[in-house]
């Protein structure tokens, strides 16, 4: 890694990340409100899944904010549940936009691409802001995950009203939603697998600290004090041997 990047055991402490991360949650928070409205306003399942993916993006970044500082065991068991979250959110978008390939009209195909690039200035902003703490542990690494995630999903609602204008189809919309989908359930598996790993790591050294500490008698060691006893009694050098 280059010299601006921290290292993988970086756990975000510094004071520049935690207004990194204040930062991202304003603009995700904004752009969620945004892009949800404009969603329903156009019928658009795209921009309904990457609004969705704002809000649970805010969480994410605010429980990441809660945790900083805390226990890795801690830090972990925030990650998972972000996880868990991201693949949550995923598997909705998945069936919402399974209902609508059977039925629903063509979304507005100007507010998919206007929205979509707006979306996609905010999370570029985002991504550049957290860039340089994209490596560390998976409370870390899944607030970089998140902003990518975002990043790539709004050039692909961008394309996807450009399609829909040109062919008066609703594919690309619903298309795009599911790749938005499936890109989430892939992060959330890595953050979920590096939580799990953190964890382990975890009981490992839990089991070693338990672990009681045996200490081999030395060459002349002094004798037991039961023997040491029986020497010092009295009139034990006088007893006659048989």
């Amino acid at each position: 890694m280059g010299g601006n990047h921290q290292s993988h055991s970086f756990e975000g402490l510094t004071p520049g990340y935690k207004h990194a991360l204040w930062a991202v949650i304003a603009i995700n928070g904004i752009m969620f409100i945004i892009e949800m409205l404009a969603g329903f306003s156009s019928g658009s399942q795209a921009l309904k899944a990457d609004a969705l993916d704002f809000a649970g993006d805010t969480a994410t970044y605010a429980i990441s904010l809660a945790v900083l500082g805390a226990s890795l065991k801690l830090r972990a068991k925030a990650s998972l549940f972000k996880g868990a979250s991201l693949a949550v959110l995923a598997t909705f978008i998945l069936i919402t936009t399974a209902q609508r390939v059977f039925g629903g009209e063509p979304p507005g195909a100007q507010t998919m691409s206007l929205i979509g690039f707006m979306a996609l200035i905010a999370n570029v902003v985002s991504v550049l802001i957290l860039l340089r703490y994209r490596d560390g542990d998976s409370n870390v690494r899944s607030v970089w995950l998140c902003s990518r995630n975002d990043a790539i999903g709004n050039v692909g609602v961008i394309i996807a009203g450009f399609v829909v204008g040109v062919t008066g189809s609703a594919w690309p919309d619903l298309l795009v939603a599911g790749l938005l989908a499936t890109l989430f359930l892939r992060s959330s598996i890595s953050i979920i697998r590096q939580a799990l790993g953190e964890l382990r790591h975890v009981a490992e050294k839990d089991c070693d600290s338990d672990k009681p500490v045996s200490v081999a008698p030395s060459l002349g060691a002094d004798p037991a004090p039961d023997d040491r006893l029986e020497k010092s009694a009295p009139g034990a050098e006088d007893k006659p041997k048989p």
